[in-house]
């Protein structure tokens, strides 16, 4: 490929880009790059880029399996080194996820998926509902918060202590759009906890048609049946339109101008 001089260096900051060129040396990773004027135009590849906005591992795991089939490319706060507190003080599950899916996609320039779930107990009128995460305390681990969880649940029988896990999903593009979408997983708060898989109050989440707790299930299980999963397939069709409409991006070369990609 001939590449005509330049005499100073482009530099494409768009996150899927390793693209560099530097008196007429053109250094490339996945990405077509085409000269125009002097300008850069970058062809992202074929797999898009899509933020979540949690550092939470086993969410992040998660999301790796359920959003699989759309081949897209995740970015996490960590990643980028964003170091973003976000206070999740709203009254509902979509408002705190709306709070954080504007914040990130503000900061990293990208479609940004957040969530917010909780754990609703009919015997406790709903709690910890939004308050999940923080139930025992900010300081509080997961089996901190399910521990106290079975304390207050003391005395109460199998038949009172029905219980559902809620995902509320809002996704957010650079353009201003907003989606959200919402999954639920019916079940039984157990006695006490069993299984090593999954995260958060999984251990003592029944689930009566599969007779063991979220944690015991396999991953795929899980990833079919969870409310995490029922939230994401309810938001697929969404992101894969949304996704396709952002397979080029623009950058102003040195003359100026926007160049588009095609």
């Amino acid at each position: 490929m001939n590449v005509p001089q330049v005499h100073e260096t482009l530099q494409c900051h768009y996150p899927t880009c390793a693209v560099q060129i530097t008196s007429a040396i053109l250094l490339k990773v996945g990405n077509l790059v085409k000269l125009e004027r002097k300008a850069i135009v970058c062809y992202i590849s074929p797999m898009t880029d899509l933020f979540l906005a949690t550092n939470n591992p086993g969410k992040i795991r998660e999301y790796e399996q359920l959003l699989a089939p759309l081949e897209v490319r995740l970015w996490t706060p960590r990643m980028l080194g964003l170091e973003i507190t976000v206070r999740e003080e709203a009254a509902s599950y979509v408002e705190n996820a709306r709070i954080k899916a504007l914040t990130y996609v503000q900061a990293s320039g990208m479609t940004t998926l957040a969530d917010d779930s909780g754990l609703e107990v009919d015997a406790l009128d709903g709690a910890p509902g939004i308050r999940s995460a923080r139930y025992a305390g900010p300081d509080a681990n997961d089996a901190d918060r399910y521990q106290l969880l079975l304390q207050q649940l003391e005395g109460f029988p199998w038949e009172k202590r029905t219980a559902r896990f809620r995902c509320v999903l809002v996704l957010a593009t650079p353009d201003g759009e907003v989606y959200s979408t919402e999954g639920v997983c019916e079940g039984i708060i157990a006695f006490e906890p069993r299984g090593s898989h999954g995260f958060g109050y999984d251990p003592i989440f029944f689930l009566p048609e599969y007779g063991m707790t979220m944690a015991q299930l396999s991953p795929e299980v899980k990833n079919r049946v969870s409310h995490r999963a029922r939230a994401v397939q309810e938001m697929l069709p969404i992101l894969s339109r949304v996704l396709a409409g952002q397979t080029r991006h623009s950058r102003k070369g040195a003359d100026g101008q926007s160049h588009l990609s095609s």
